[in-house]
């Protein structure tokens, strides 16, 4: 086994127990002996509990991430595409229990200031996926021209908004449908047109 597949087994391992038992409860000792070697040899991987977890909700994010560029890759239309980021990006945590149950425990993993985000580089390539397809439906025609950098900004916090009621405040079914209306509106528009 090479050492990307094993720091992804150490990584989906570690985040199972992290959702389990939470950061605290959570021992180093148990992650290893889950994995089959020593805490010593685990310790090869990562410096210590703190940036293991780090690196595995990092993995996770990624995965996310992944998951729904692989979604929009397959669809042709900017409007498909945007259409398939907004509920690809949102649904995803329904069928990833461990890492919506650890998001849960650490509301900080989506913080509503940027100052405090640990994880600033994933959601800022998130961020430019959304920019590059506002991009392209305004080379397109499809999306009439904005100012793309705030546009990506508004849409990225009321997507973080989403997520956190969703997942992190358990607010549901509700919300889903409140977000189905956001994707309408902001296609739509709320100008009735002739």
């Amino acid at each position: 086994m090479g050492r990307e597949e094993k720091l992804t087994r150490i990584y989906e391992t570690a985040l199972k127990m992290f959702a389990q038992y939470g950061y605290k409860r959570t021992r180093v000792e148990d992650i290893a002996h889950d994995l089959g070697m020593t805490k010593g040899n685990l310790y090869l991987y990562v410096k210590d509990k703190r940036d293991l977890y780090e690196k595995v909700v990092s993995h996770g994010l990624l995965h996310w991430q992944n998951q729904v560029f692989e979604s929009i890759s397959k669809k042709e239309d900017v409007v498909d595409q945007f259409v398939t980021l907004c509920q690809k990006s949102f649904s995803y945590l329904e069928k990833d229990v461990p890492l919506r149950t650890v998001l849960m425990n650490d509301p900080s993993i989506f913080p509503l200031s940027r100052k405090e985000d640990h994880f600033s580089e994933i959601n800022r390539f998130s961020m430019d996926m959304l920019r590059s397809l506002l991009r392209k439906g305004i080379r397109e025609g499809k999306f009439r021209d904005v100012d793309v950098n705030r546009v990506t900004d508004l849409l990225f916090s009321i997507y973080v908004m989403f997520i956190i009621r969703t997942y992190i405040q358990s607010e549901g079914r509700s919300i889903k449908k409140m977000f189905e209306q956001m994707i309408d509106i902001v296609l739509n528009g709320l100008l009735k047109k002739d």
